[in-house]
């Protein structure tokens, strides 16, 4: 019963739900995430930590960079994550953020000087 709450909690923010709307198209950064969502690092970090916690996501260096990606931990987080890339597909927030995730690149995002 906890992994279905904390998976329950961790859907039950919209900035969580659209940076897994983004996760299902592509592993990203924070950077990336946070230009995406026009969000600042320290709180998509925050909500990053809060889905990995959850077992929806996972990470990996990546140089420097910390790679994202959608990772189910548990069969709550799995099953919930399938009928989610089937839910808001259609919605305008979901799909100006995956337009907007196409001019997303980690190297002019992440390395401005």
């Amino acid at each position: 019963m906890k992994d279905l709450d904390k998976t329950l909690k961790a859907l039950a923010d919209i900035n969580r739900v659209r940076i897994l709307k983004l996760l299902e198209k592509r592993e990203m950064c924070v950077c990336e995430l946070a230009y995406v969502l026009d969000v600042s690092q320290p709180a998509i970090s925050k909500q990053l930590k809060k889905i990995a916690k959850a077992g929806l996501i996972d990470s990996e260096k990546d140089g420097f960079w910390t790679n994202y990606f959608i990772a189910p931990k548990d069969e709550y987080a799995k099953k919930l994550l399938q009928l989610l890339s089937n839910w808001l597909n259609d919605e305008e927030v979901v799909r100006e953020d995956l337009k907007r995730s196409e001019k997303a690149s980690r190297e002019s995002l992440c390395c401005r000087k």
